[in-house]
Parts: C-alpha cells; sequence; structure tokens
C-alpha cells in the first residue's frame, strides 16, 4: 500500500474501539477549554521575539539520508524567521504506529505537534488530545490557506472547529502502463477515463499481449483492499457506500451493480483480468512493477514504489482520472497539535508546519533542492493546492522534473472533486471484500444477491456501532 494510507489500514482496525470507548468520558469536543476555539481576541501568528520550545515527531530516519538532512536544513531556516523557537525532534519511523499511537492517545504523551492519518481525527479527538486551532490557522499564519482543497480540510473539522493541517494526500485514479499500451496498439497519452474503455483496452491488451502472460486490467478482492477499491471506483461513478449520515448502506444501487458487472464481465467474458485477484497489499503493485498488467487503479505514491520495489521504469508509468470521473476518493496524512500545549507551543507548531509543509519552493516544495538530493520530482503529490497555489506548484515542480511529467497531464488537469472514506471504512471494506470476490472468482455469480448481502452485513454493523 501506500505509504501512509497502507498502515491506515491496519492503525484504524487496531483503534477503533479505543475510540468509541474514550468517546463517552472525554470532552475533546468541548471548546470551552481549547485555547484556539474562535476566540477572536487571540493573536492568531506567533511574535518572532516569543521564546518557544517544542516537540515534533516524523523526523526522517537515519536511513533516509537525503530527507534527513533536509529536515535539519529547514529547521536551521526556520531558526532565522524565528530565532527563539526550538524545535525538537523526534525521529521516528513509521511516522505513525498504531499500538503505539494508541498508547500515547491513551496517556497524552505524543509530542507538542504530532503527525497522524487523516482517518485518526476521531480517535484523536474522543481521546480529548487535540487543540483546537481554528483561531490560529489564518491567511497570515498560512498564507496558502484558501489555496488548500476545502474538503481536505473538512477532513480535519469537527463541529465547523478545524483540528489539523495537512502535509500529503492522494486522489485514486487509474494507474497504467504506457509501454504495454503502445506494445497493444493503444495510445498511451489517451488513456480511458470510463470503465467502459477501461474494459474495451484491457480486452486489446488480452487479445494483443495475453499470449506474453500480460492482461490488461488487475483488480483486488481481499484484505480489505477489495472493499477499497470497490469504495474508490464507486465513487467515480459518483455513488457512496453509504448515506450522508453514515447509518446505512448506500451501494446497493444502479452504480454498485453496474461496477461490479463490469468487472465480473472483464474477468469471465473477456479474460482480461488474471484468475486469483490481489488478495493482499503489493499484489496489484508487483503485477504493475513487473510489467504483467495493463491497468489497476491506486494513487500517485504507488508509482515510485513500484519503480524502486519492483525495478519499473517511471518513463513506462502513466496515471488517469478514477475512470467515470464524478468524485475520487482521497486520504492523506497531517499534524495537529497536543490539546495541553500552550497558545505559544500552538503558535509554534502551526509556522513550522507551515514553514515545512505549506509553504510554496520551500521544505516539501524546495523541488531543486529535491531534484539535487535524488528525490524524484514530478510527481503528483501531493495533492491538496487548488487555484493560484496548485498552478505555481506545477509550474515549478515541472522546470525540475525528474520523471516525465506528462505521463499524468491527464490526472492533474481532471480537478475531479474529492471524497473521504466512509465512516467504519475498514469494517465495511472487509464486508464489501466478499461482493469484489464473489464478482472475480465466480463466473456464475449473482451481482445483485452479493450487494444485497453484503448491504445487510454493512446495516448491522453500523446499527451495532450507534
Amino acid at each position: 500500500m501506500k505509504t501512509n494510507r497502507y498502515r491506515t489500514l491496519v492503525a484504524v482496525i487496531l483503534v477503533a474501539g479505543v475510540g468509541m470507548t474514550a468517546a463517552a468520558c472525554s470532552d475533546s469536543k468541548d471548546s470551552a477549554k481549547d485555547p484556539g476555539s474562535g476566540d477572536k481576541s487571540v493573536s492568531a501568528k506567533l511574535d518572532p521575539s516569543t521564546k518557544v520550545s517544542i516537540t515534533v515527531d516524523c523526523q526522517p530516519p537515519t536511513t533516509k539520508a537525503a530527507e534527513r538532512k533536509q529536515w535539519a536544513d529547514d529547521i536551521a531556516a526556520f531558526k532565522v524567521l524565528y530565532p527563539n523557537v526550538t524545535v525538537n525532534s523526534k525521529d521516528a519511523f513509521p511516522c505513525e504506529d498504531p499500538a503505539k499511537f494508541t498508547a500515547m492517545m491513551k496517556g497524552g504523551t505524543q509530542t507538542d505537534t504530532f503527525y497522524t492519518y487523516m482517518t485518526d481525527k476521531d480517535q484523536v479527538l474522543d481521546a480529548g488530545q487535540a487543540a483546537d486551532i481554528t483561531a490560529y490557522v489564518t491567511p497570515e499564519t498560512v498564507p496558502n490557506l484558501n489555496d488548500i482543497d476545502p474538503n481536505v480540510l473538512n477532513v480535519l473539522k469537527d463541529g465547523g472547529k478545524l483540528y489539523g493541517l495537512p502535509t500529503s494526500n492522494y486522489q485514486m485514479g487509474l494507474i497504467y502502463n504506457r509501454k504495454i499500451f503502445t506494445q497493444a496498439g493503444l495510445d498511451p497519452n489517451k488513456p480511458p477515463t470510463t470503465w467502459e474503455g477501461v474494459r474495451a483496452a484491457a480486452k486489446q491488451i488480452q487479445d494483443k499481449l495475453g499470449s506474453q502472460g500480460v492482461h490488461g486490467f488487475i483488480e483486488n478482492a481481499g484484505g480489505n483492499q477489495g472493499g477499497w477499491h470497490f469504495t474508490s471506483e464507486l465513487y467515480g461513478l459518483g455513488g457512496q457506500v453509504t448515506s450522508e449520515d453514515g447509518k446505512k448502506a448506500a451501494f446497493n444501487t444502479a452504480e454498485g451493480k453496474t461496477l461490479l458487472q463490469a468487472l465480473h464481465d472483464m474477468r469471465f467474458t473477456d479474460n482480461s483480468m488474471p484468475a486469483t485477484p490481489g488478495l493482499a497489499w503489493g499484489d496489484v503493485q508487483k503485477a504493475m512493477g513487473t510489467s504483467k498488467v495493463g491497468m489497476y487503479v491506486g494513487a500517485p505514491d504507488d508509482i515510485p514504489l513500484v519503480v524502486q520495489q519492483y525495478q519499473a521504469k517511471f518513463e513506462d508509468l502513466g496515471m488517469a482520472p478514477i475512470p467515470g470521473g464524478k468524485t475520487s476518493l482521497f486520504g492523506g496524512a497531517d499534524y495537529m497539535f497536543k490539546k495541553s500545549a500552550s497558545p505559544d507551543q500552538i503558535k509554534a507548531g502551526i509556522a513550522w508546519v507551515n514553514f515545512k509543509f505549506l509553504t510554496l519552493e520551500k521544505g516539501q516544495f524546495n523541488y531543486p533542492r529535491n531534484k539535487t538530493d535524488g528525490i524524484p520530482v514530478g510527481l503528483p503529490q501531493p495533492f491538496f493546492f487548488t487555484g493560484a497555489s496548485k498552478d505555481k506548484d506545477t509550474s515549478t515542480k515541472t522546470a525540475n522534473a525528474t520523471v516525465p511529467v506528462d505521463n499524468f497531464a491527464t490526472y492533474v488537469a481532471a480537478q475531479v472533486p474529492v471524497k473521504p472514506e466512509p465512516p467504519n471504512a475498514q469494517k465495511i471494506y472487509t464486508v464489501l471484500d466478499n461482493a469484489m470476490s464473489g464478482a472475480l472468482t465466480n463466473k456464475s455469480a449473482d451481482i445483485g444477491k452479493l450487494l444485497s448481502t453484503a448491504e445487510t452485513q454493512v446495516n448491522t454493523l453500523l446499527a451495532a456501532s450507534q
């Protein structure tokens, strides 16, 4: 899976019960104790003369020498702007370990500015560990604030109050092998954008290259990956997994049936998919990296993974919007701020996150430096800016690219609206794994029955969680 996304699958499963238990006794959503709770009298910006020390986690490990050196260099540059702020870094890899994160939330032992996955918000709030930063986050303290996708910021809000700032973001799309497209007689600069197009392209790849062991498309059907992909692909068609209030299943619809039927037909009518679907994380990535498949649905940070781990070439890979293009599932990582931290510590933490992760041409967006340090430049990530900030970021990234940015042009240009994961996502994905598996492994599968059974099971688990 992806750097953040894949560990999240484990993290949410392990901590789901903790958040529900803590909710009953937590006052985390009572803003009266939060210094940033919309209090307009609070000065949002840190005075550079203020002397304050903060702890921050997710310092890159020593095994990532370039990233660790950049972190140290950025702290030094930040010190020039805020000479009286001391940033004490905590080396943590992975940045979030599920069991340790749960223990930190229970004991309040996290750093002043602490890394989380976007799916962690409810757990952190239920534990009463996040400060309301609403009054501290303004265009003065985060100059590119108005160009951060509001859908991304909304995931970090609760009751209209902001509790975190994004550092990375992914949006699902169609990853494809340009070399295989060319060999099959397809135009690699015109990837399919509908499921009809995906099916036709997959069949053409199979017809042309199947004798060489190459399949047109691959899909997941296990390890919660199947349910996660069903959700991603259903979003692309404009569907949703649960009702807006999260109380009922909402996938047993025309869109859900269309999607499962298309996948079933690709597998058993066109034979354009392998006999065994992906059953664990890494299966589809390996197939792409070893040039055994033409397409699959994924996120942009799969691309460096298949290059680094499976020896694919950047020039052979491309990315297009999610088929259907109505909405796209997204997720990512962020920093939150310890509720017991002082106002000045919170301001200092926001200033650091803004400098390192949200300022164009600085920190993670310092593309000339990344190029010099051998970090790939040109991938469509992070993907949370809109408007003028997105245009400037794209321009600077293109000018310093070390990977072929044109390969991802249709994905970047699409501007597909994003949608977060459904509530109780991991439990729902476990159920939807069965529907995907049934469609992909049983030639006589009854698509309607698969979805009806899954609907009943999801309604039961949602009722139990209310």
